[in-house]
């Protein structure tokens, strides 16, 4: 398509590049689906643990100010190093995981939504619509602190007020060894998370659940469902009811009964801990973790699109090796388009955010229609001409079937 005209871009998107596979990925994508078809303007941070390390984590803080400053980013995966990757890699220090700094400072929701396929049956037969999990990204067991406690001790949870007076819970008298730990979370990210969760389910059209524990944590899990009730009666609630949407609270118990009873095409809001794990187990029974979009939104509206997933490190190796791979990119893919068609609409052009559908068709048909699709997939799927290519064949399978569209 020597004469086709590339598509202009007025603002430039966030670009964070990131590491192993899933890198290699993120230049077949470029190099082969998008900049031959768009006028690509990026502002680029190199989010590999090499230049993390470099910088001592700096480019993770600017990329996620930059994100502020444009509204949109696109991220690859990233390595959270453990004691394995700081030799590996010969790290000064165990460097946080950038998902949690970005998040932090965006102050923003993660929106998990499987892609959904031909020829992958869920493992839950009813789930004909995917089923989106918004987890918080703030506080709970990912910023506790916890201890050892030695044989008669007692452990106490303290509160020093601002006038020096205290309050006193006792948590346990501990007549043998045991452990502690001590969560928190506070009412202005809760309220964040609030809204995201009810701004998000307006843009989709679709019901809202929020599930916790409160008939057990009458403190704690009770203040998020609180304050959740409190914003959508005072600002949501004739939205919802114009839109023809519904919030609702239940328990995390009966909202998991209720979601594998369910058909899906729903948003199931969970606190941090929750949504970690109930992400992972929808992606796995709607058929695999590859096949996952992540948004992180924040309440005034900035977006940082990625794949659910990491970096492929096994792949990763056997490339390095030399060996051929046959990786799954579409949810790397898929936060392209995401943040694509974000861009397009927010800056009123509707040819960008076009061709970001056009790309995700084409990516499906690719699969469905075709039969062609990496090992992953040909490895679940029942399609019967169903053809595993290898990682970069895939890209180029696609990029046939864009020509078709475009």
């Amino acid at each position: 398509m020597s004469d086709f005209t590339k598509i202009p871009m007025k603002t430039p998107l966030v670009e964070m590049d990131g590491d192993e596979m899933t890198r290699i990925i993120w230049k077949m994508i470029k190099d082969i689906l998008l900049t031959p078809y768009v006028d690509l303007k990026t502002e680029y941070y190199d989010l590999g643990l090499e230049h993390r390390e470099a910088t001592k984590d700096q480019v993770t803080i600017d990329s996620a100010e930059a994100t502020k400053k444009y509204g949109v980013a696109v991220k690859c995966a990233t390595i959270t190093p453990n004691a394995a990757r700081v030799k590996e890699y010969n790290l000064t220090e165990m460097w946080k995981s950038p998902n949690g700094t970005i998040r932090a400072i965006l102050d923003g929701t993660v929106f998990r939504t499987p892609i959904l396929l031909k020829g992958i049956t869920p493992y839950i037969p009813t789930w004909t619509k995917p089923i989106t999990i918004a987890r918080h990204a703030y506080g709970d067991l990912y910023k506790n602190v916890e201890m050892r406690v030695p044989e008669n001790a007692k452990a106490e949870l303290v509160v020093t007020k601002a006038d020096g007076t205290e309050e006193r819970v006792t948590i346990h008298e501990f007549k043998t060894p045991g452990v502690i730990q001590g969560l928190h979370n506070i009412d202005k990210s809760i309220e964040s998370f609030a809204r995201s969760c009810f701004n998000y389910a307006l843009s989709m059209k679709q019901d809202l659940w929020f599930a916790a524990k409160d008939t057990i944590s009458k403190t704690y899990d009770h203040r998020f469902k609180d304050i959740f009730q409190e914003i959508y009666d005072a600002e949501y609630k004739e939205k919802f009811e114009k839109v023809g949407i519904e919030y609702f609270y239940t328990l995390i118990d009966d909202a998991i009964a209720r979601v594998i009873r369910s058909e899906g095409g729903y948003i199931w809001a969970c606190k941090n801990y929750d949504g970690d794990v109930m992400s992972d187990m929808i992606a796995t029974a709607y058929g695999s973790l590859a096949m996952m979009t992540s948004v992180l939104v924040s309440p005034d509206g900035v977006y940082e699109y990625e794949a659910a997933h990491g970096t492929v490190q096994r792949h990763y190796y056997k490339y390095l090796k030399g060996e051929t791979t046959s990786t799954n990119s579409v949810a790397t893919l898929f936060a392209w388009t995401g943040a694509l068609r974000k861009r397009g609409a927010l800056d009123d052009l509707p040819e960008l955010s076009a061709f970001a559908d056009k790309l995700e068709k084409a990516t499906l048909q690719t699969i469905e229609e075709d039969g062609i699709m990496t090992g992953d997939l040909a490895a679940m799927s029942t399609l019967p001409n169903a053809k595993k290519v290898d990682t970069e064949g895939f890209l180029l399978a696609i990029r046939d079937r864009l020509e078709q569209l475009l």
